[in-house]
């Protein structure tokens, strides 16, 4: 029997706001971005009628075949997956939001595209890798500062907060820890007081450890399985 999403998203919202009453926070601080890599659009279609409105997706071919079903609709696309030269057009082009960038040389080439179609504005949240695993994407703590403030130089980009993937295998404080290191490299930067910079959003959390990012500060959580159950594809 195939899992119901009504049901999984009633969960989840329960833990979202189980957490968020622990933490001291509103649960509507907190934007659930569905992962729906080898997710059908008539399950999709299930999670937009629970209110659902934000899609992630890291692959833009797969992405894009999705698109149409949802044309006109009140849905944002946010791209969540590593970003590759050759697909930068599409990203841009289909994209409300970029989760993952963490290289200057990809931010200048985003700018110029941006420019070049007369868009200024467009959000981007830097990844961070807090791991150490050479496997995961993300610039590491320490040049996080200066890659702040040559992105922030960029025309056309607007940084709006932060990434990072949760470590695998750790006890629930080792997992907070991280998260709570991308929420003091949120608030140091901020007191940098970077010319156009003022980070809001700590994208953190998955489908085992959102219940924990959120009680570290995460205001969107990316969640494939807790929704859609295991992936098909």
């Amino acid at each position: 029997m195939k899992d119901s999403v009504s049901r999984n998203i009633e969960r989840v919202w329960e833990t979202i706001a189980a957490a968020c009453e622990k933490a001291g926070r509103n649960p509507q601080e907190v934007t659930i971005v569905a992962v729906t890599k080898g997710v059908d659009t008539e399950r999709m279609a299930e999670a937009l009628a629970c209110g659902i409105r934000v899609f992630g997706e890291n692959r833009v071919q797969e992405a894009m075949k999705k698109m149409p079903a949802f044309a006109g609709m009140d849905v944002e696309w946010h791209f969540i997956g590593r970003i590759q030269r050759n697909k930068m057009k599409k990203i841009l082009e289909h994209f409300h939001c970029v989760h993952s960038l963490d290289r200057e040389d990809f931010g200048r080439e985003m700018s110029h595209r941006l420019r070049s179609a007369g868009r200024s504005g467009y959000p981007v949240l830097l990844e961070v890798n807090l791991t150490g695993k050479e496997t995961q994407g993300g610039v590491r703590e320490e040049e996080l500062p200066e890659l702040v403030r040559r992105v922030a130089a960029l025309p056309g980009l607007r940084i709006v907060g932060l990434m990072t993937i949760g470590p695998l295998g750790e006890s629930e404080e080792g997992i907070r820890r991280v998260f709570r290191r991308l929420r003091e490299l949120k608030d140091m930067v901020n007191a940098l007081n970077i010319p156009g910079v003022f980070l809001t959003e700590l994208s953190m959390g998955m489908s085992d450890d959102y219940h924990l990012a959120i009680l570290e500060g995460a205001t969107m959580v990316r969640l494939g399985r807790a929704i859609f159950g295991e992936r098909r594809t």
